[in-house]
């Protein structure tokens, strides 16, 4: 619920009182302002932050127009003079629609734009305070990185506005800015928010610092430490979808693991996506509506970029080939060289016919996973996995066993996919992706050729989980371990289909 003017002022006022305490506000520097209603309610200038009293506050309308300018008061005090800060505030209320913003001249700010002189961002992982769950950062995860742009500093406050601006378009999933040698800002929602994401953000700029130190990377996931003391770097930081190539000796790790379960582990472990470490509904009710829906835009503004070309001529090519074989409804894509809007219009009817068919096929995937960059990277959307798939990717890791991805969705989409989840950036987990590139989901020969790329020793080794029958038949006939998985709003599994069955990630190795 909204706040009065009088409830901002005074809140204005411990907070400072509080902010002084902790060392962000010291000699009249920092600043704060918290919206009440319509209107704006924003700390002084060069006023001794400890000391402020209500009736030094400043209050703007919607806009950034002061609409109430303090009274003077008599000497030693200075004029009244609305806060350098301002510009740089309303910048967060116009782009992130924020409830308040807070200016620390922390330490640890200050030092955490110094780490690395040359970077244009902080980031740190796997620290608690990361976590998207009171207290955290919003929209973050423990095991996702947290990005913070960093712009460098101006001589007058005022100055910075433009490259704030810019850094707050730049960086959607960021709900603070770093300036160089100078301090940060926060905002929130609400005055709570703001405040809790501040303290959050401040600690994990002092542990970066702290571990910076003790000459730790703070920038990436810890390397899996085995039953022997000894530290492996399976998987780490390889977000870029290539097969990783995990410890030449992963025996430790495998002794870890036999410990646990009767049977020895797997070396890889591939997982579906869809049914399996995510919500069928997640995937019908939000990507393919999005990607829908977004279509002929996307289409419309990039349509002369060569990559948006390509998508073109391969839905162009799979149109053609649809109504060679007779598909119900199939039309051709006009040959390029067309006008734009009549080749758009024929690629938004495939589109949409495809997608209500639930069709598997590469033209379509690729085009999609291209429309889904847009809007992970914008903030728009963020996948939704199963609570028990996140501990069990850091499990396998920490056991040296590495996990793939294989589905439906083009790679760059599965990449999307994980690296935009609702805990933060999975993809350091991940050892490589594979789509229909590889073949048809339900053919033994996908199997056998992602095998050949795994590198392994006996397609045995490989175990796979899916909730699709015809999957787990496929890849069993390749010679692999295959696993069915019953999750909420899977689809019955027929009787005696012979696969063991498990309900959890965390019961996959048992």
């Amino acid at each position: 619920m909204s706040i009065s003017v009088d409830e901002a002022k005074s809140l204005i006022c411990e907070l400072c009182r509080l902010f002084y305490d902790q060392g962000w506000v010291s000699g009249t520097g920092g600043g704060i302002s918290v919206k009440a209603g319509d209107q704006i309610v924003m700390a002084p200038s060069g006023v001794q932050k400890e000391r402020m009293q209500t009736d030094d506050m400043f209050v703007l309308d919607a806009k950034g127009e002061v609409v109430h300018t303090p009274a003077a008061k008599p000497p030693p005090n200075r004029p009244p003079k609305l806060s350098e800060c301002s510009p740089l505030f309303m910048a967060a209320y116009e782009l992130r629609g924020a409830g308040a913003v807070i200016h620390s001249h922390s330490m640890n700010a200050v030092l955490a734009t110094m780490l690395d002189p040359g970077a244009s961002e902080f980031v740190i992982t796997h620290v608690e305070m990361i976590k998207a769950r009171q207290p955290g950062i919003e929209g973050h995860g423990f095991y996702g990185k947290c990005v913070v742009p960093v712009i460098e500093n101006t001589a007058r406050e005022c100055e910075l506005t433009d490259r704030l601006r810019q850094a707050i378009a730049d960086y959607p999933q960021a709900n603070a800015v770093l300036v160089r040698r100078h301090g940060v800002y926060v905002w929130g929602k609400d005055w709570i928010q703001a405040k809790t994401q501040a303290e959050c953000y401040d600690y994990l700029f002092g542990a970066a610092v702290q571990m910076h130190k003790l000459g730790i990377d703070y920038r990436r996931p810890p390397a899996p430490i085995f039953a022997d003391g000894a530290a492996n770097g399976v998987a780490n930081g390889h977000a870029n979808g290539d097969a990783a190539t995990a410890s030449a000796d992963a025996a430790p790790a495998a002794k870890k693991l036999k410990t646990r379960h009767a049977a020895a582990p797997p070396a890889c472990i591939v997982l579906d996506i869809e049914g399996t470490v995510a919500p069928i509904s997640f995937v019908a009710d939000v990507m393919f509506p999005y990607a829908r829906k977004h279509c002929r835009a996307f289409l419309e503004s990039s349509f002369e970029s060569a990559e948006t070309q390509a998508d073109v001529q391969l839905i162009r090519e799979q149109a053609a080939a649809d109504v060679a074989a007779g598909v119900a409804g199939a039309c051709a894509v006009p040959p390029a060289g067309s006008p734009a809007g009549e080749v758009v219009d024929a690629v938004v009817s495939w589109v949409e016919a495809a997608i209500a068919a639930d069709r598997k096929v590469t033209a379509l995937k690729t085009l999609q996973g291209h429309i889904w960059r847009s809007g992970f990277s914008s903030g728009a959307m963020r996948s939704e996995l199963f609570r028990d798939v996140p501990d069990a990717l850091v499990e396998w890791r920490s056991g040296g066993v590495k996990t793939y991805i294989y589905s439906s969705g083009s790679r760059e989409a599965q990449r999307l996919f994980f690296g935009y989840s609702q805990v933060g950036d999975l993809r350091p987990y991940l050892c490589g992706f594979f789509d229909t590139t590889s073949g048809a989901k339900q053919e033994a020969a996908s199997y056998t050729n992602i095998a050949l790329s795994l590198g392994v020793d006996s397609p045995a080794d490989i175990l796979f989980a899916t909730d699709v029958l015809a999957e787990a038949q496929a890849a069993s006939a390749a010679g692999w371990r295959a696993v069915l998985v019953v999750r909420p709003g899977n689809k019955p599994l027929p009787e005696g289909h012979g696969f063991r069955v498990v309900t959890s990630m965390t019961e996959l190795l048992a």
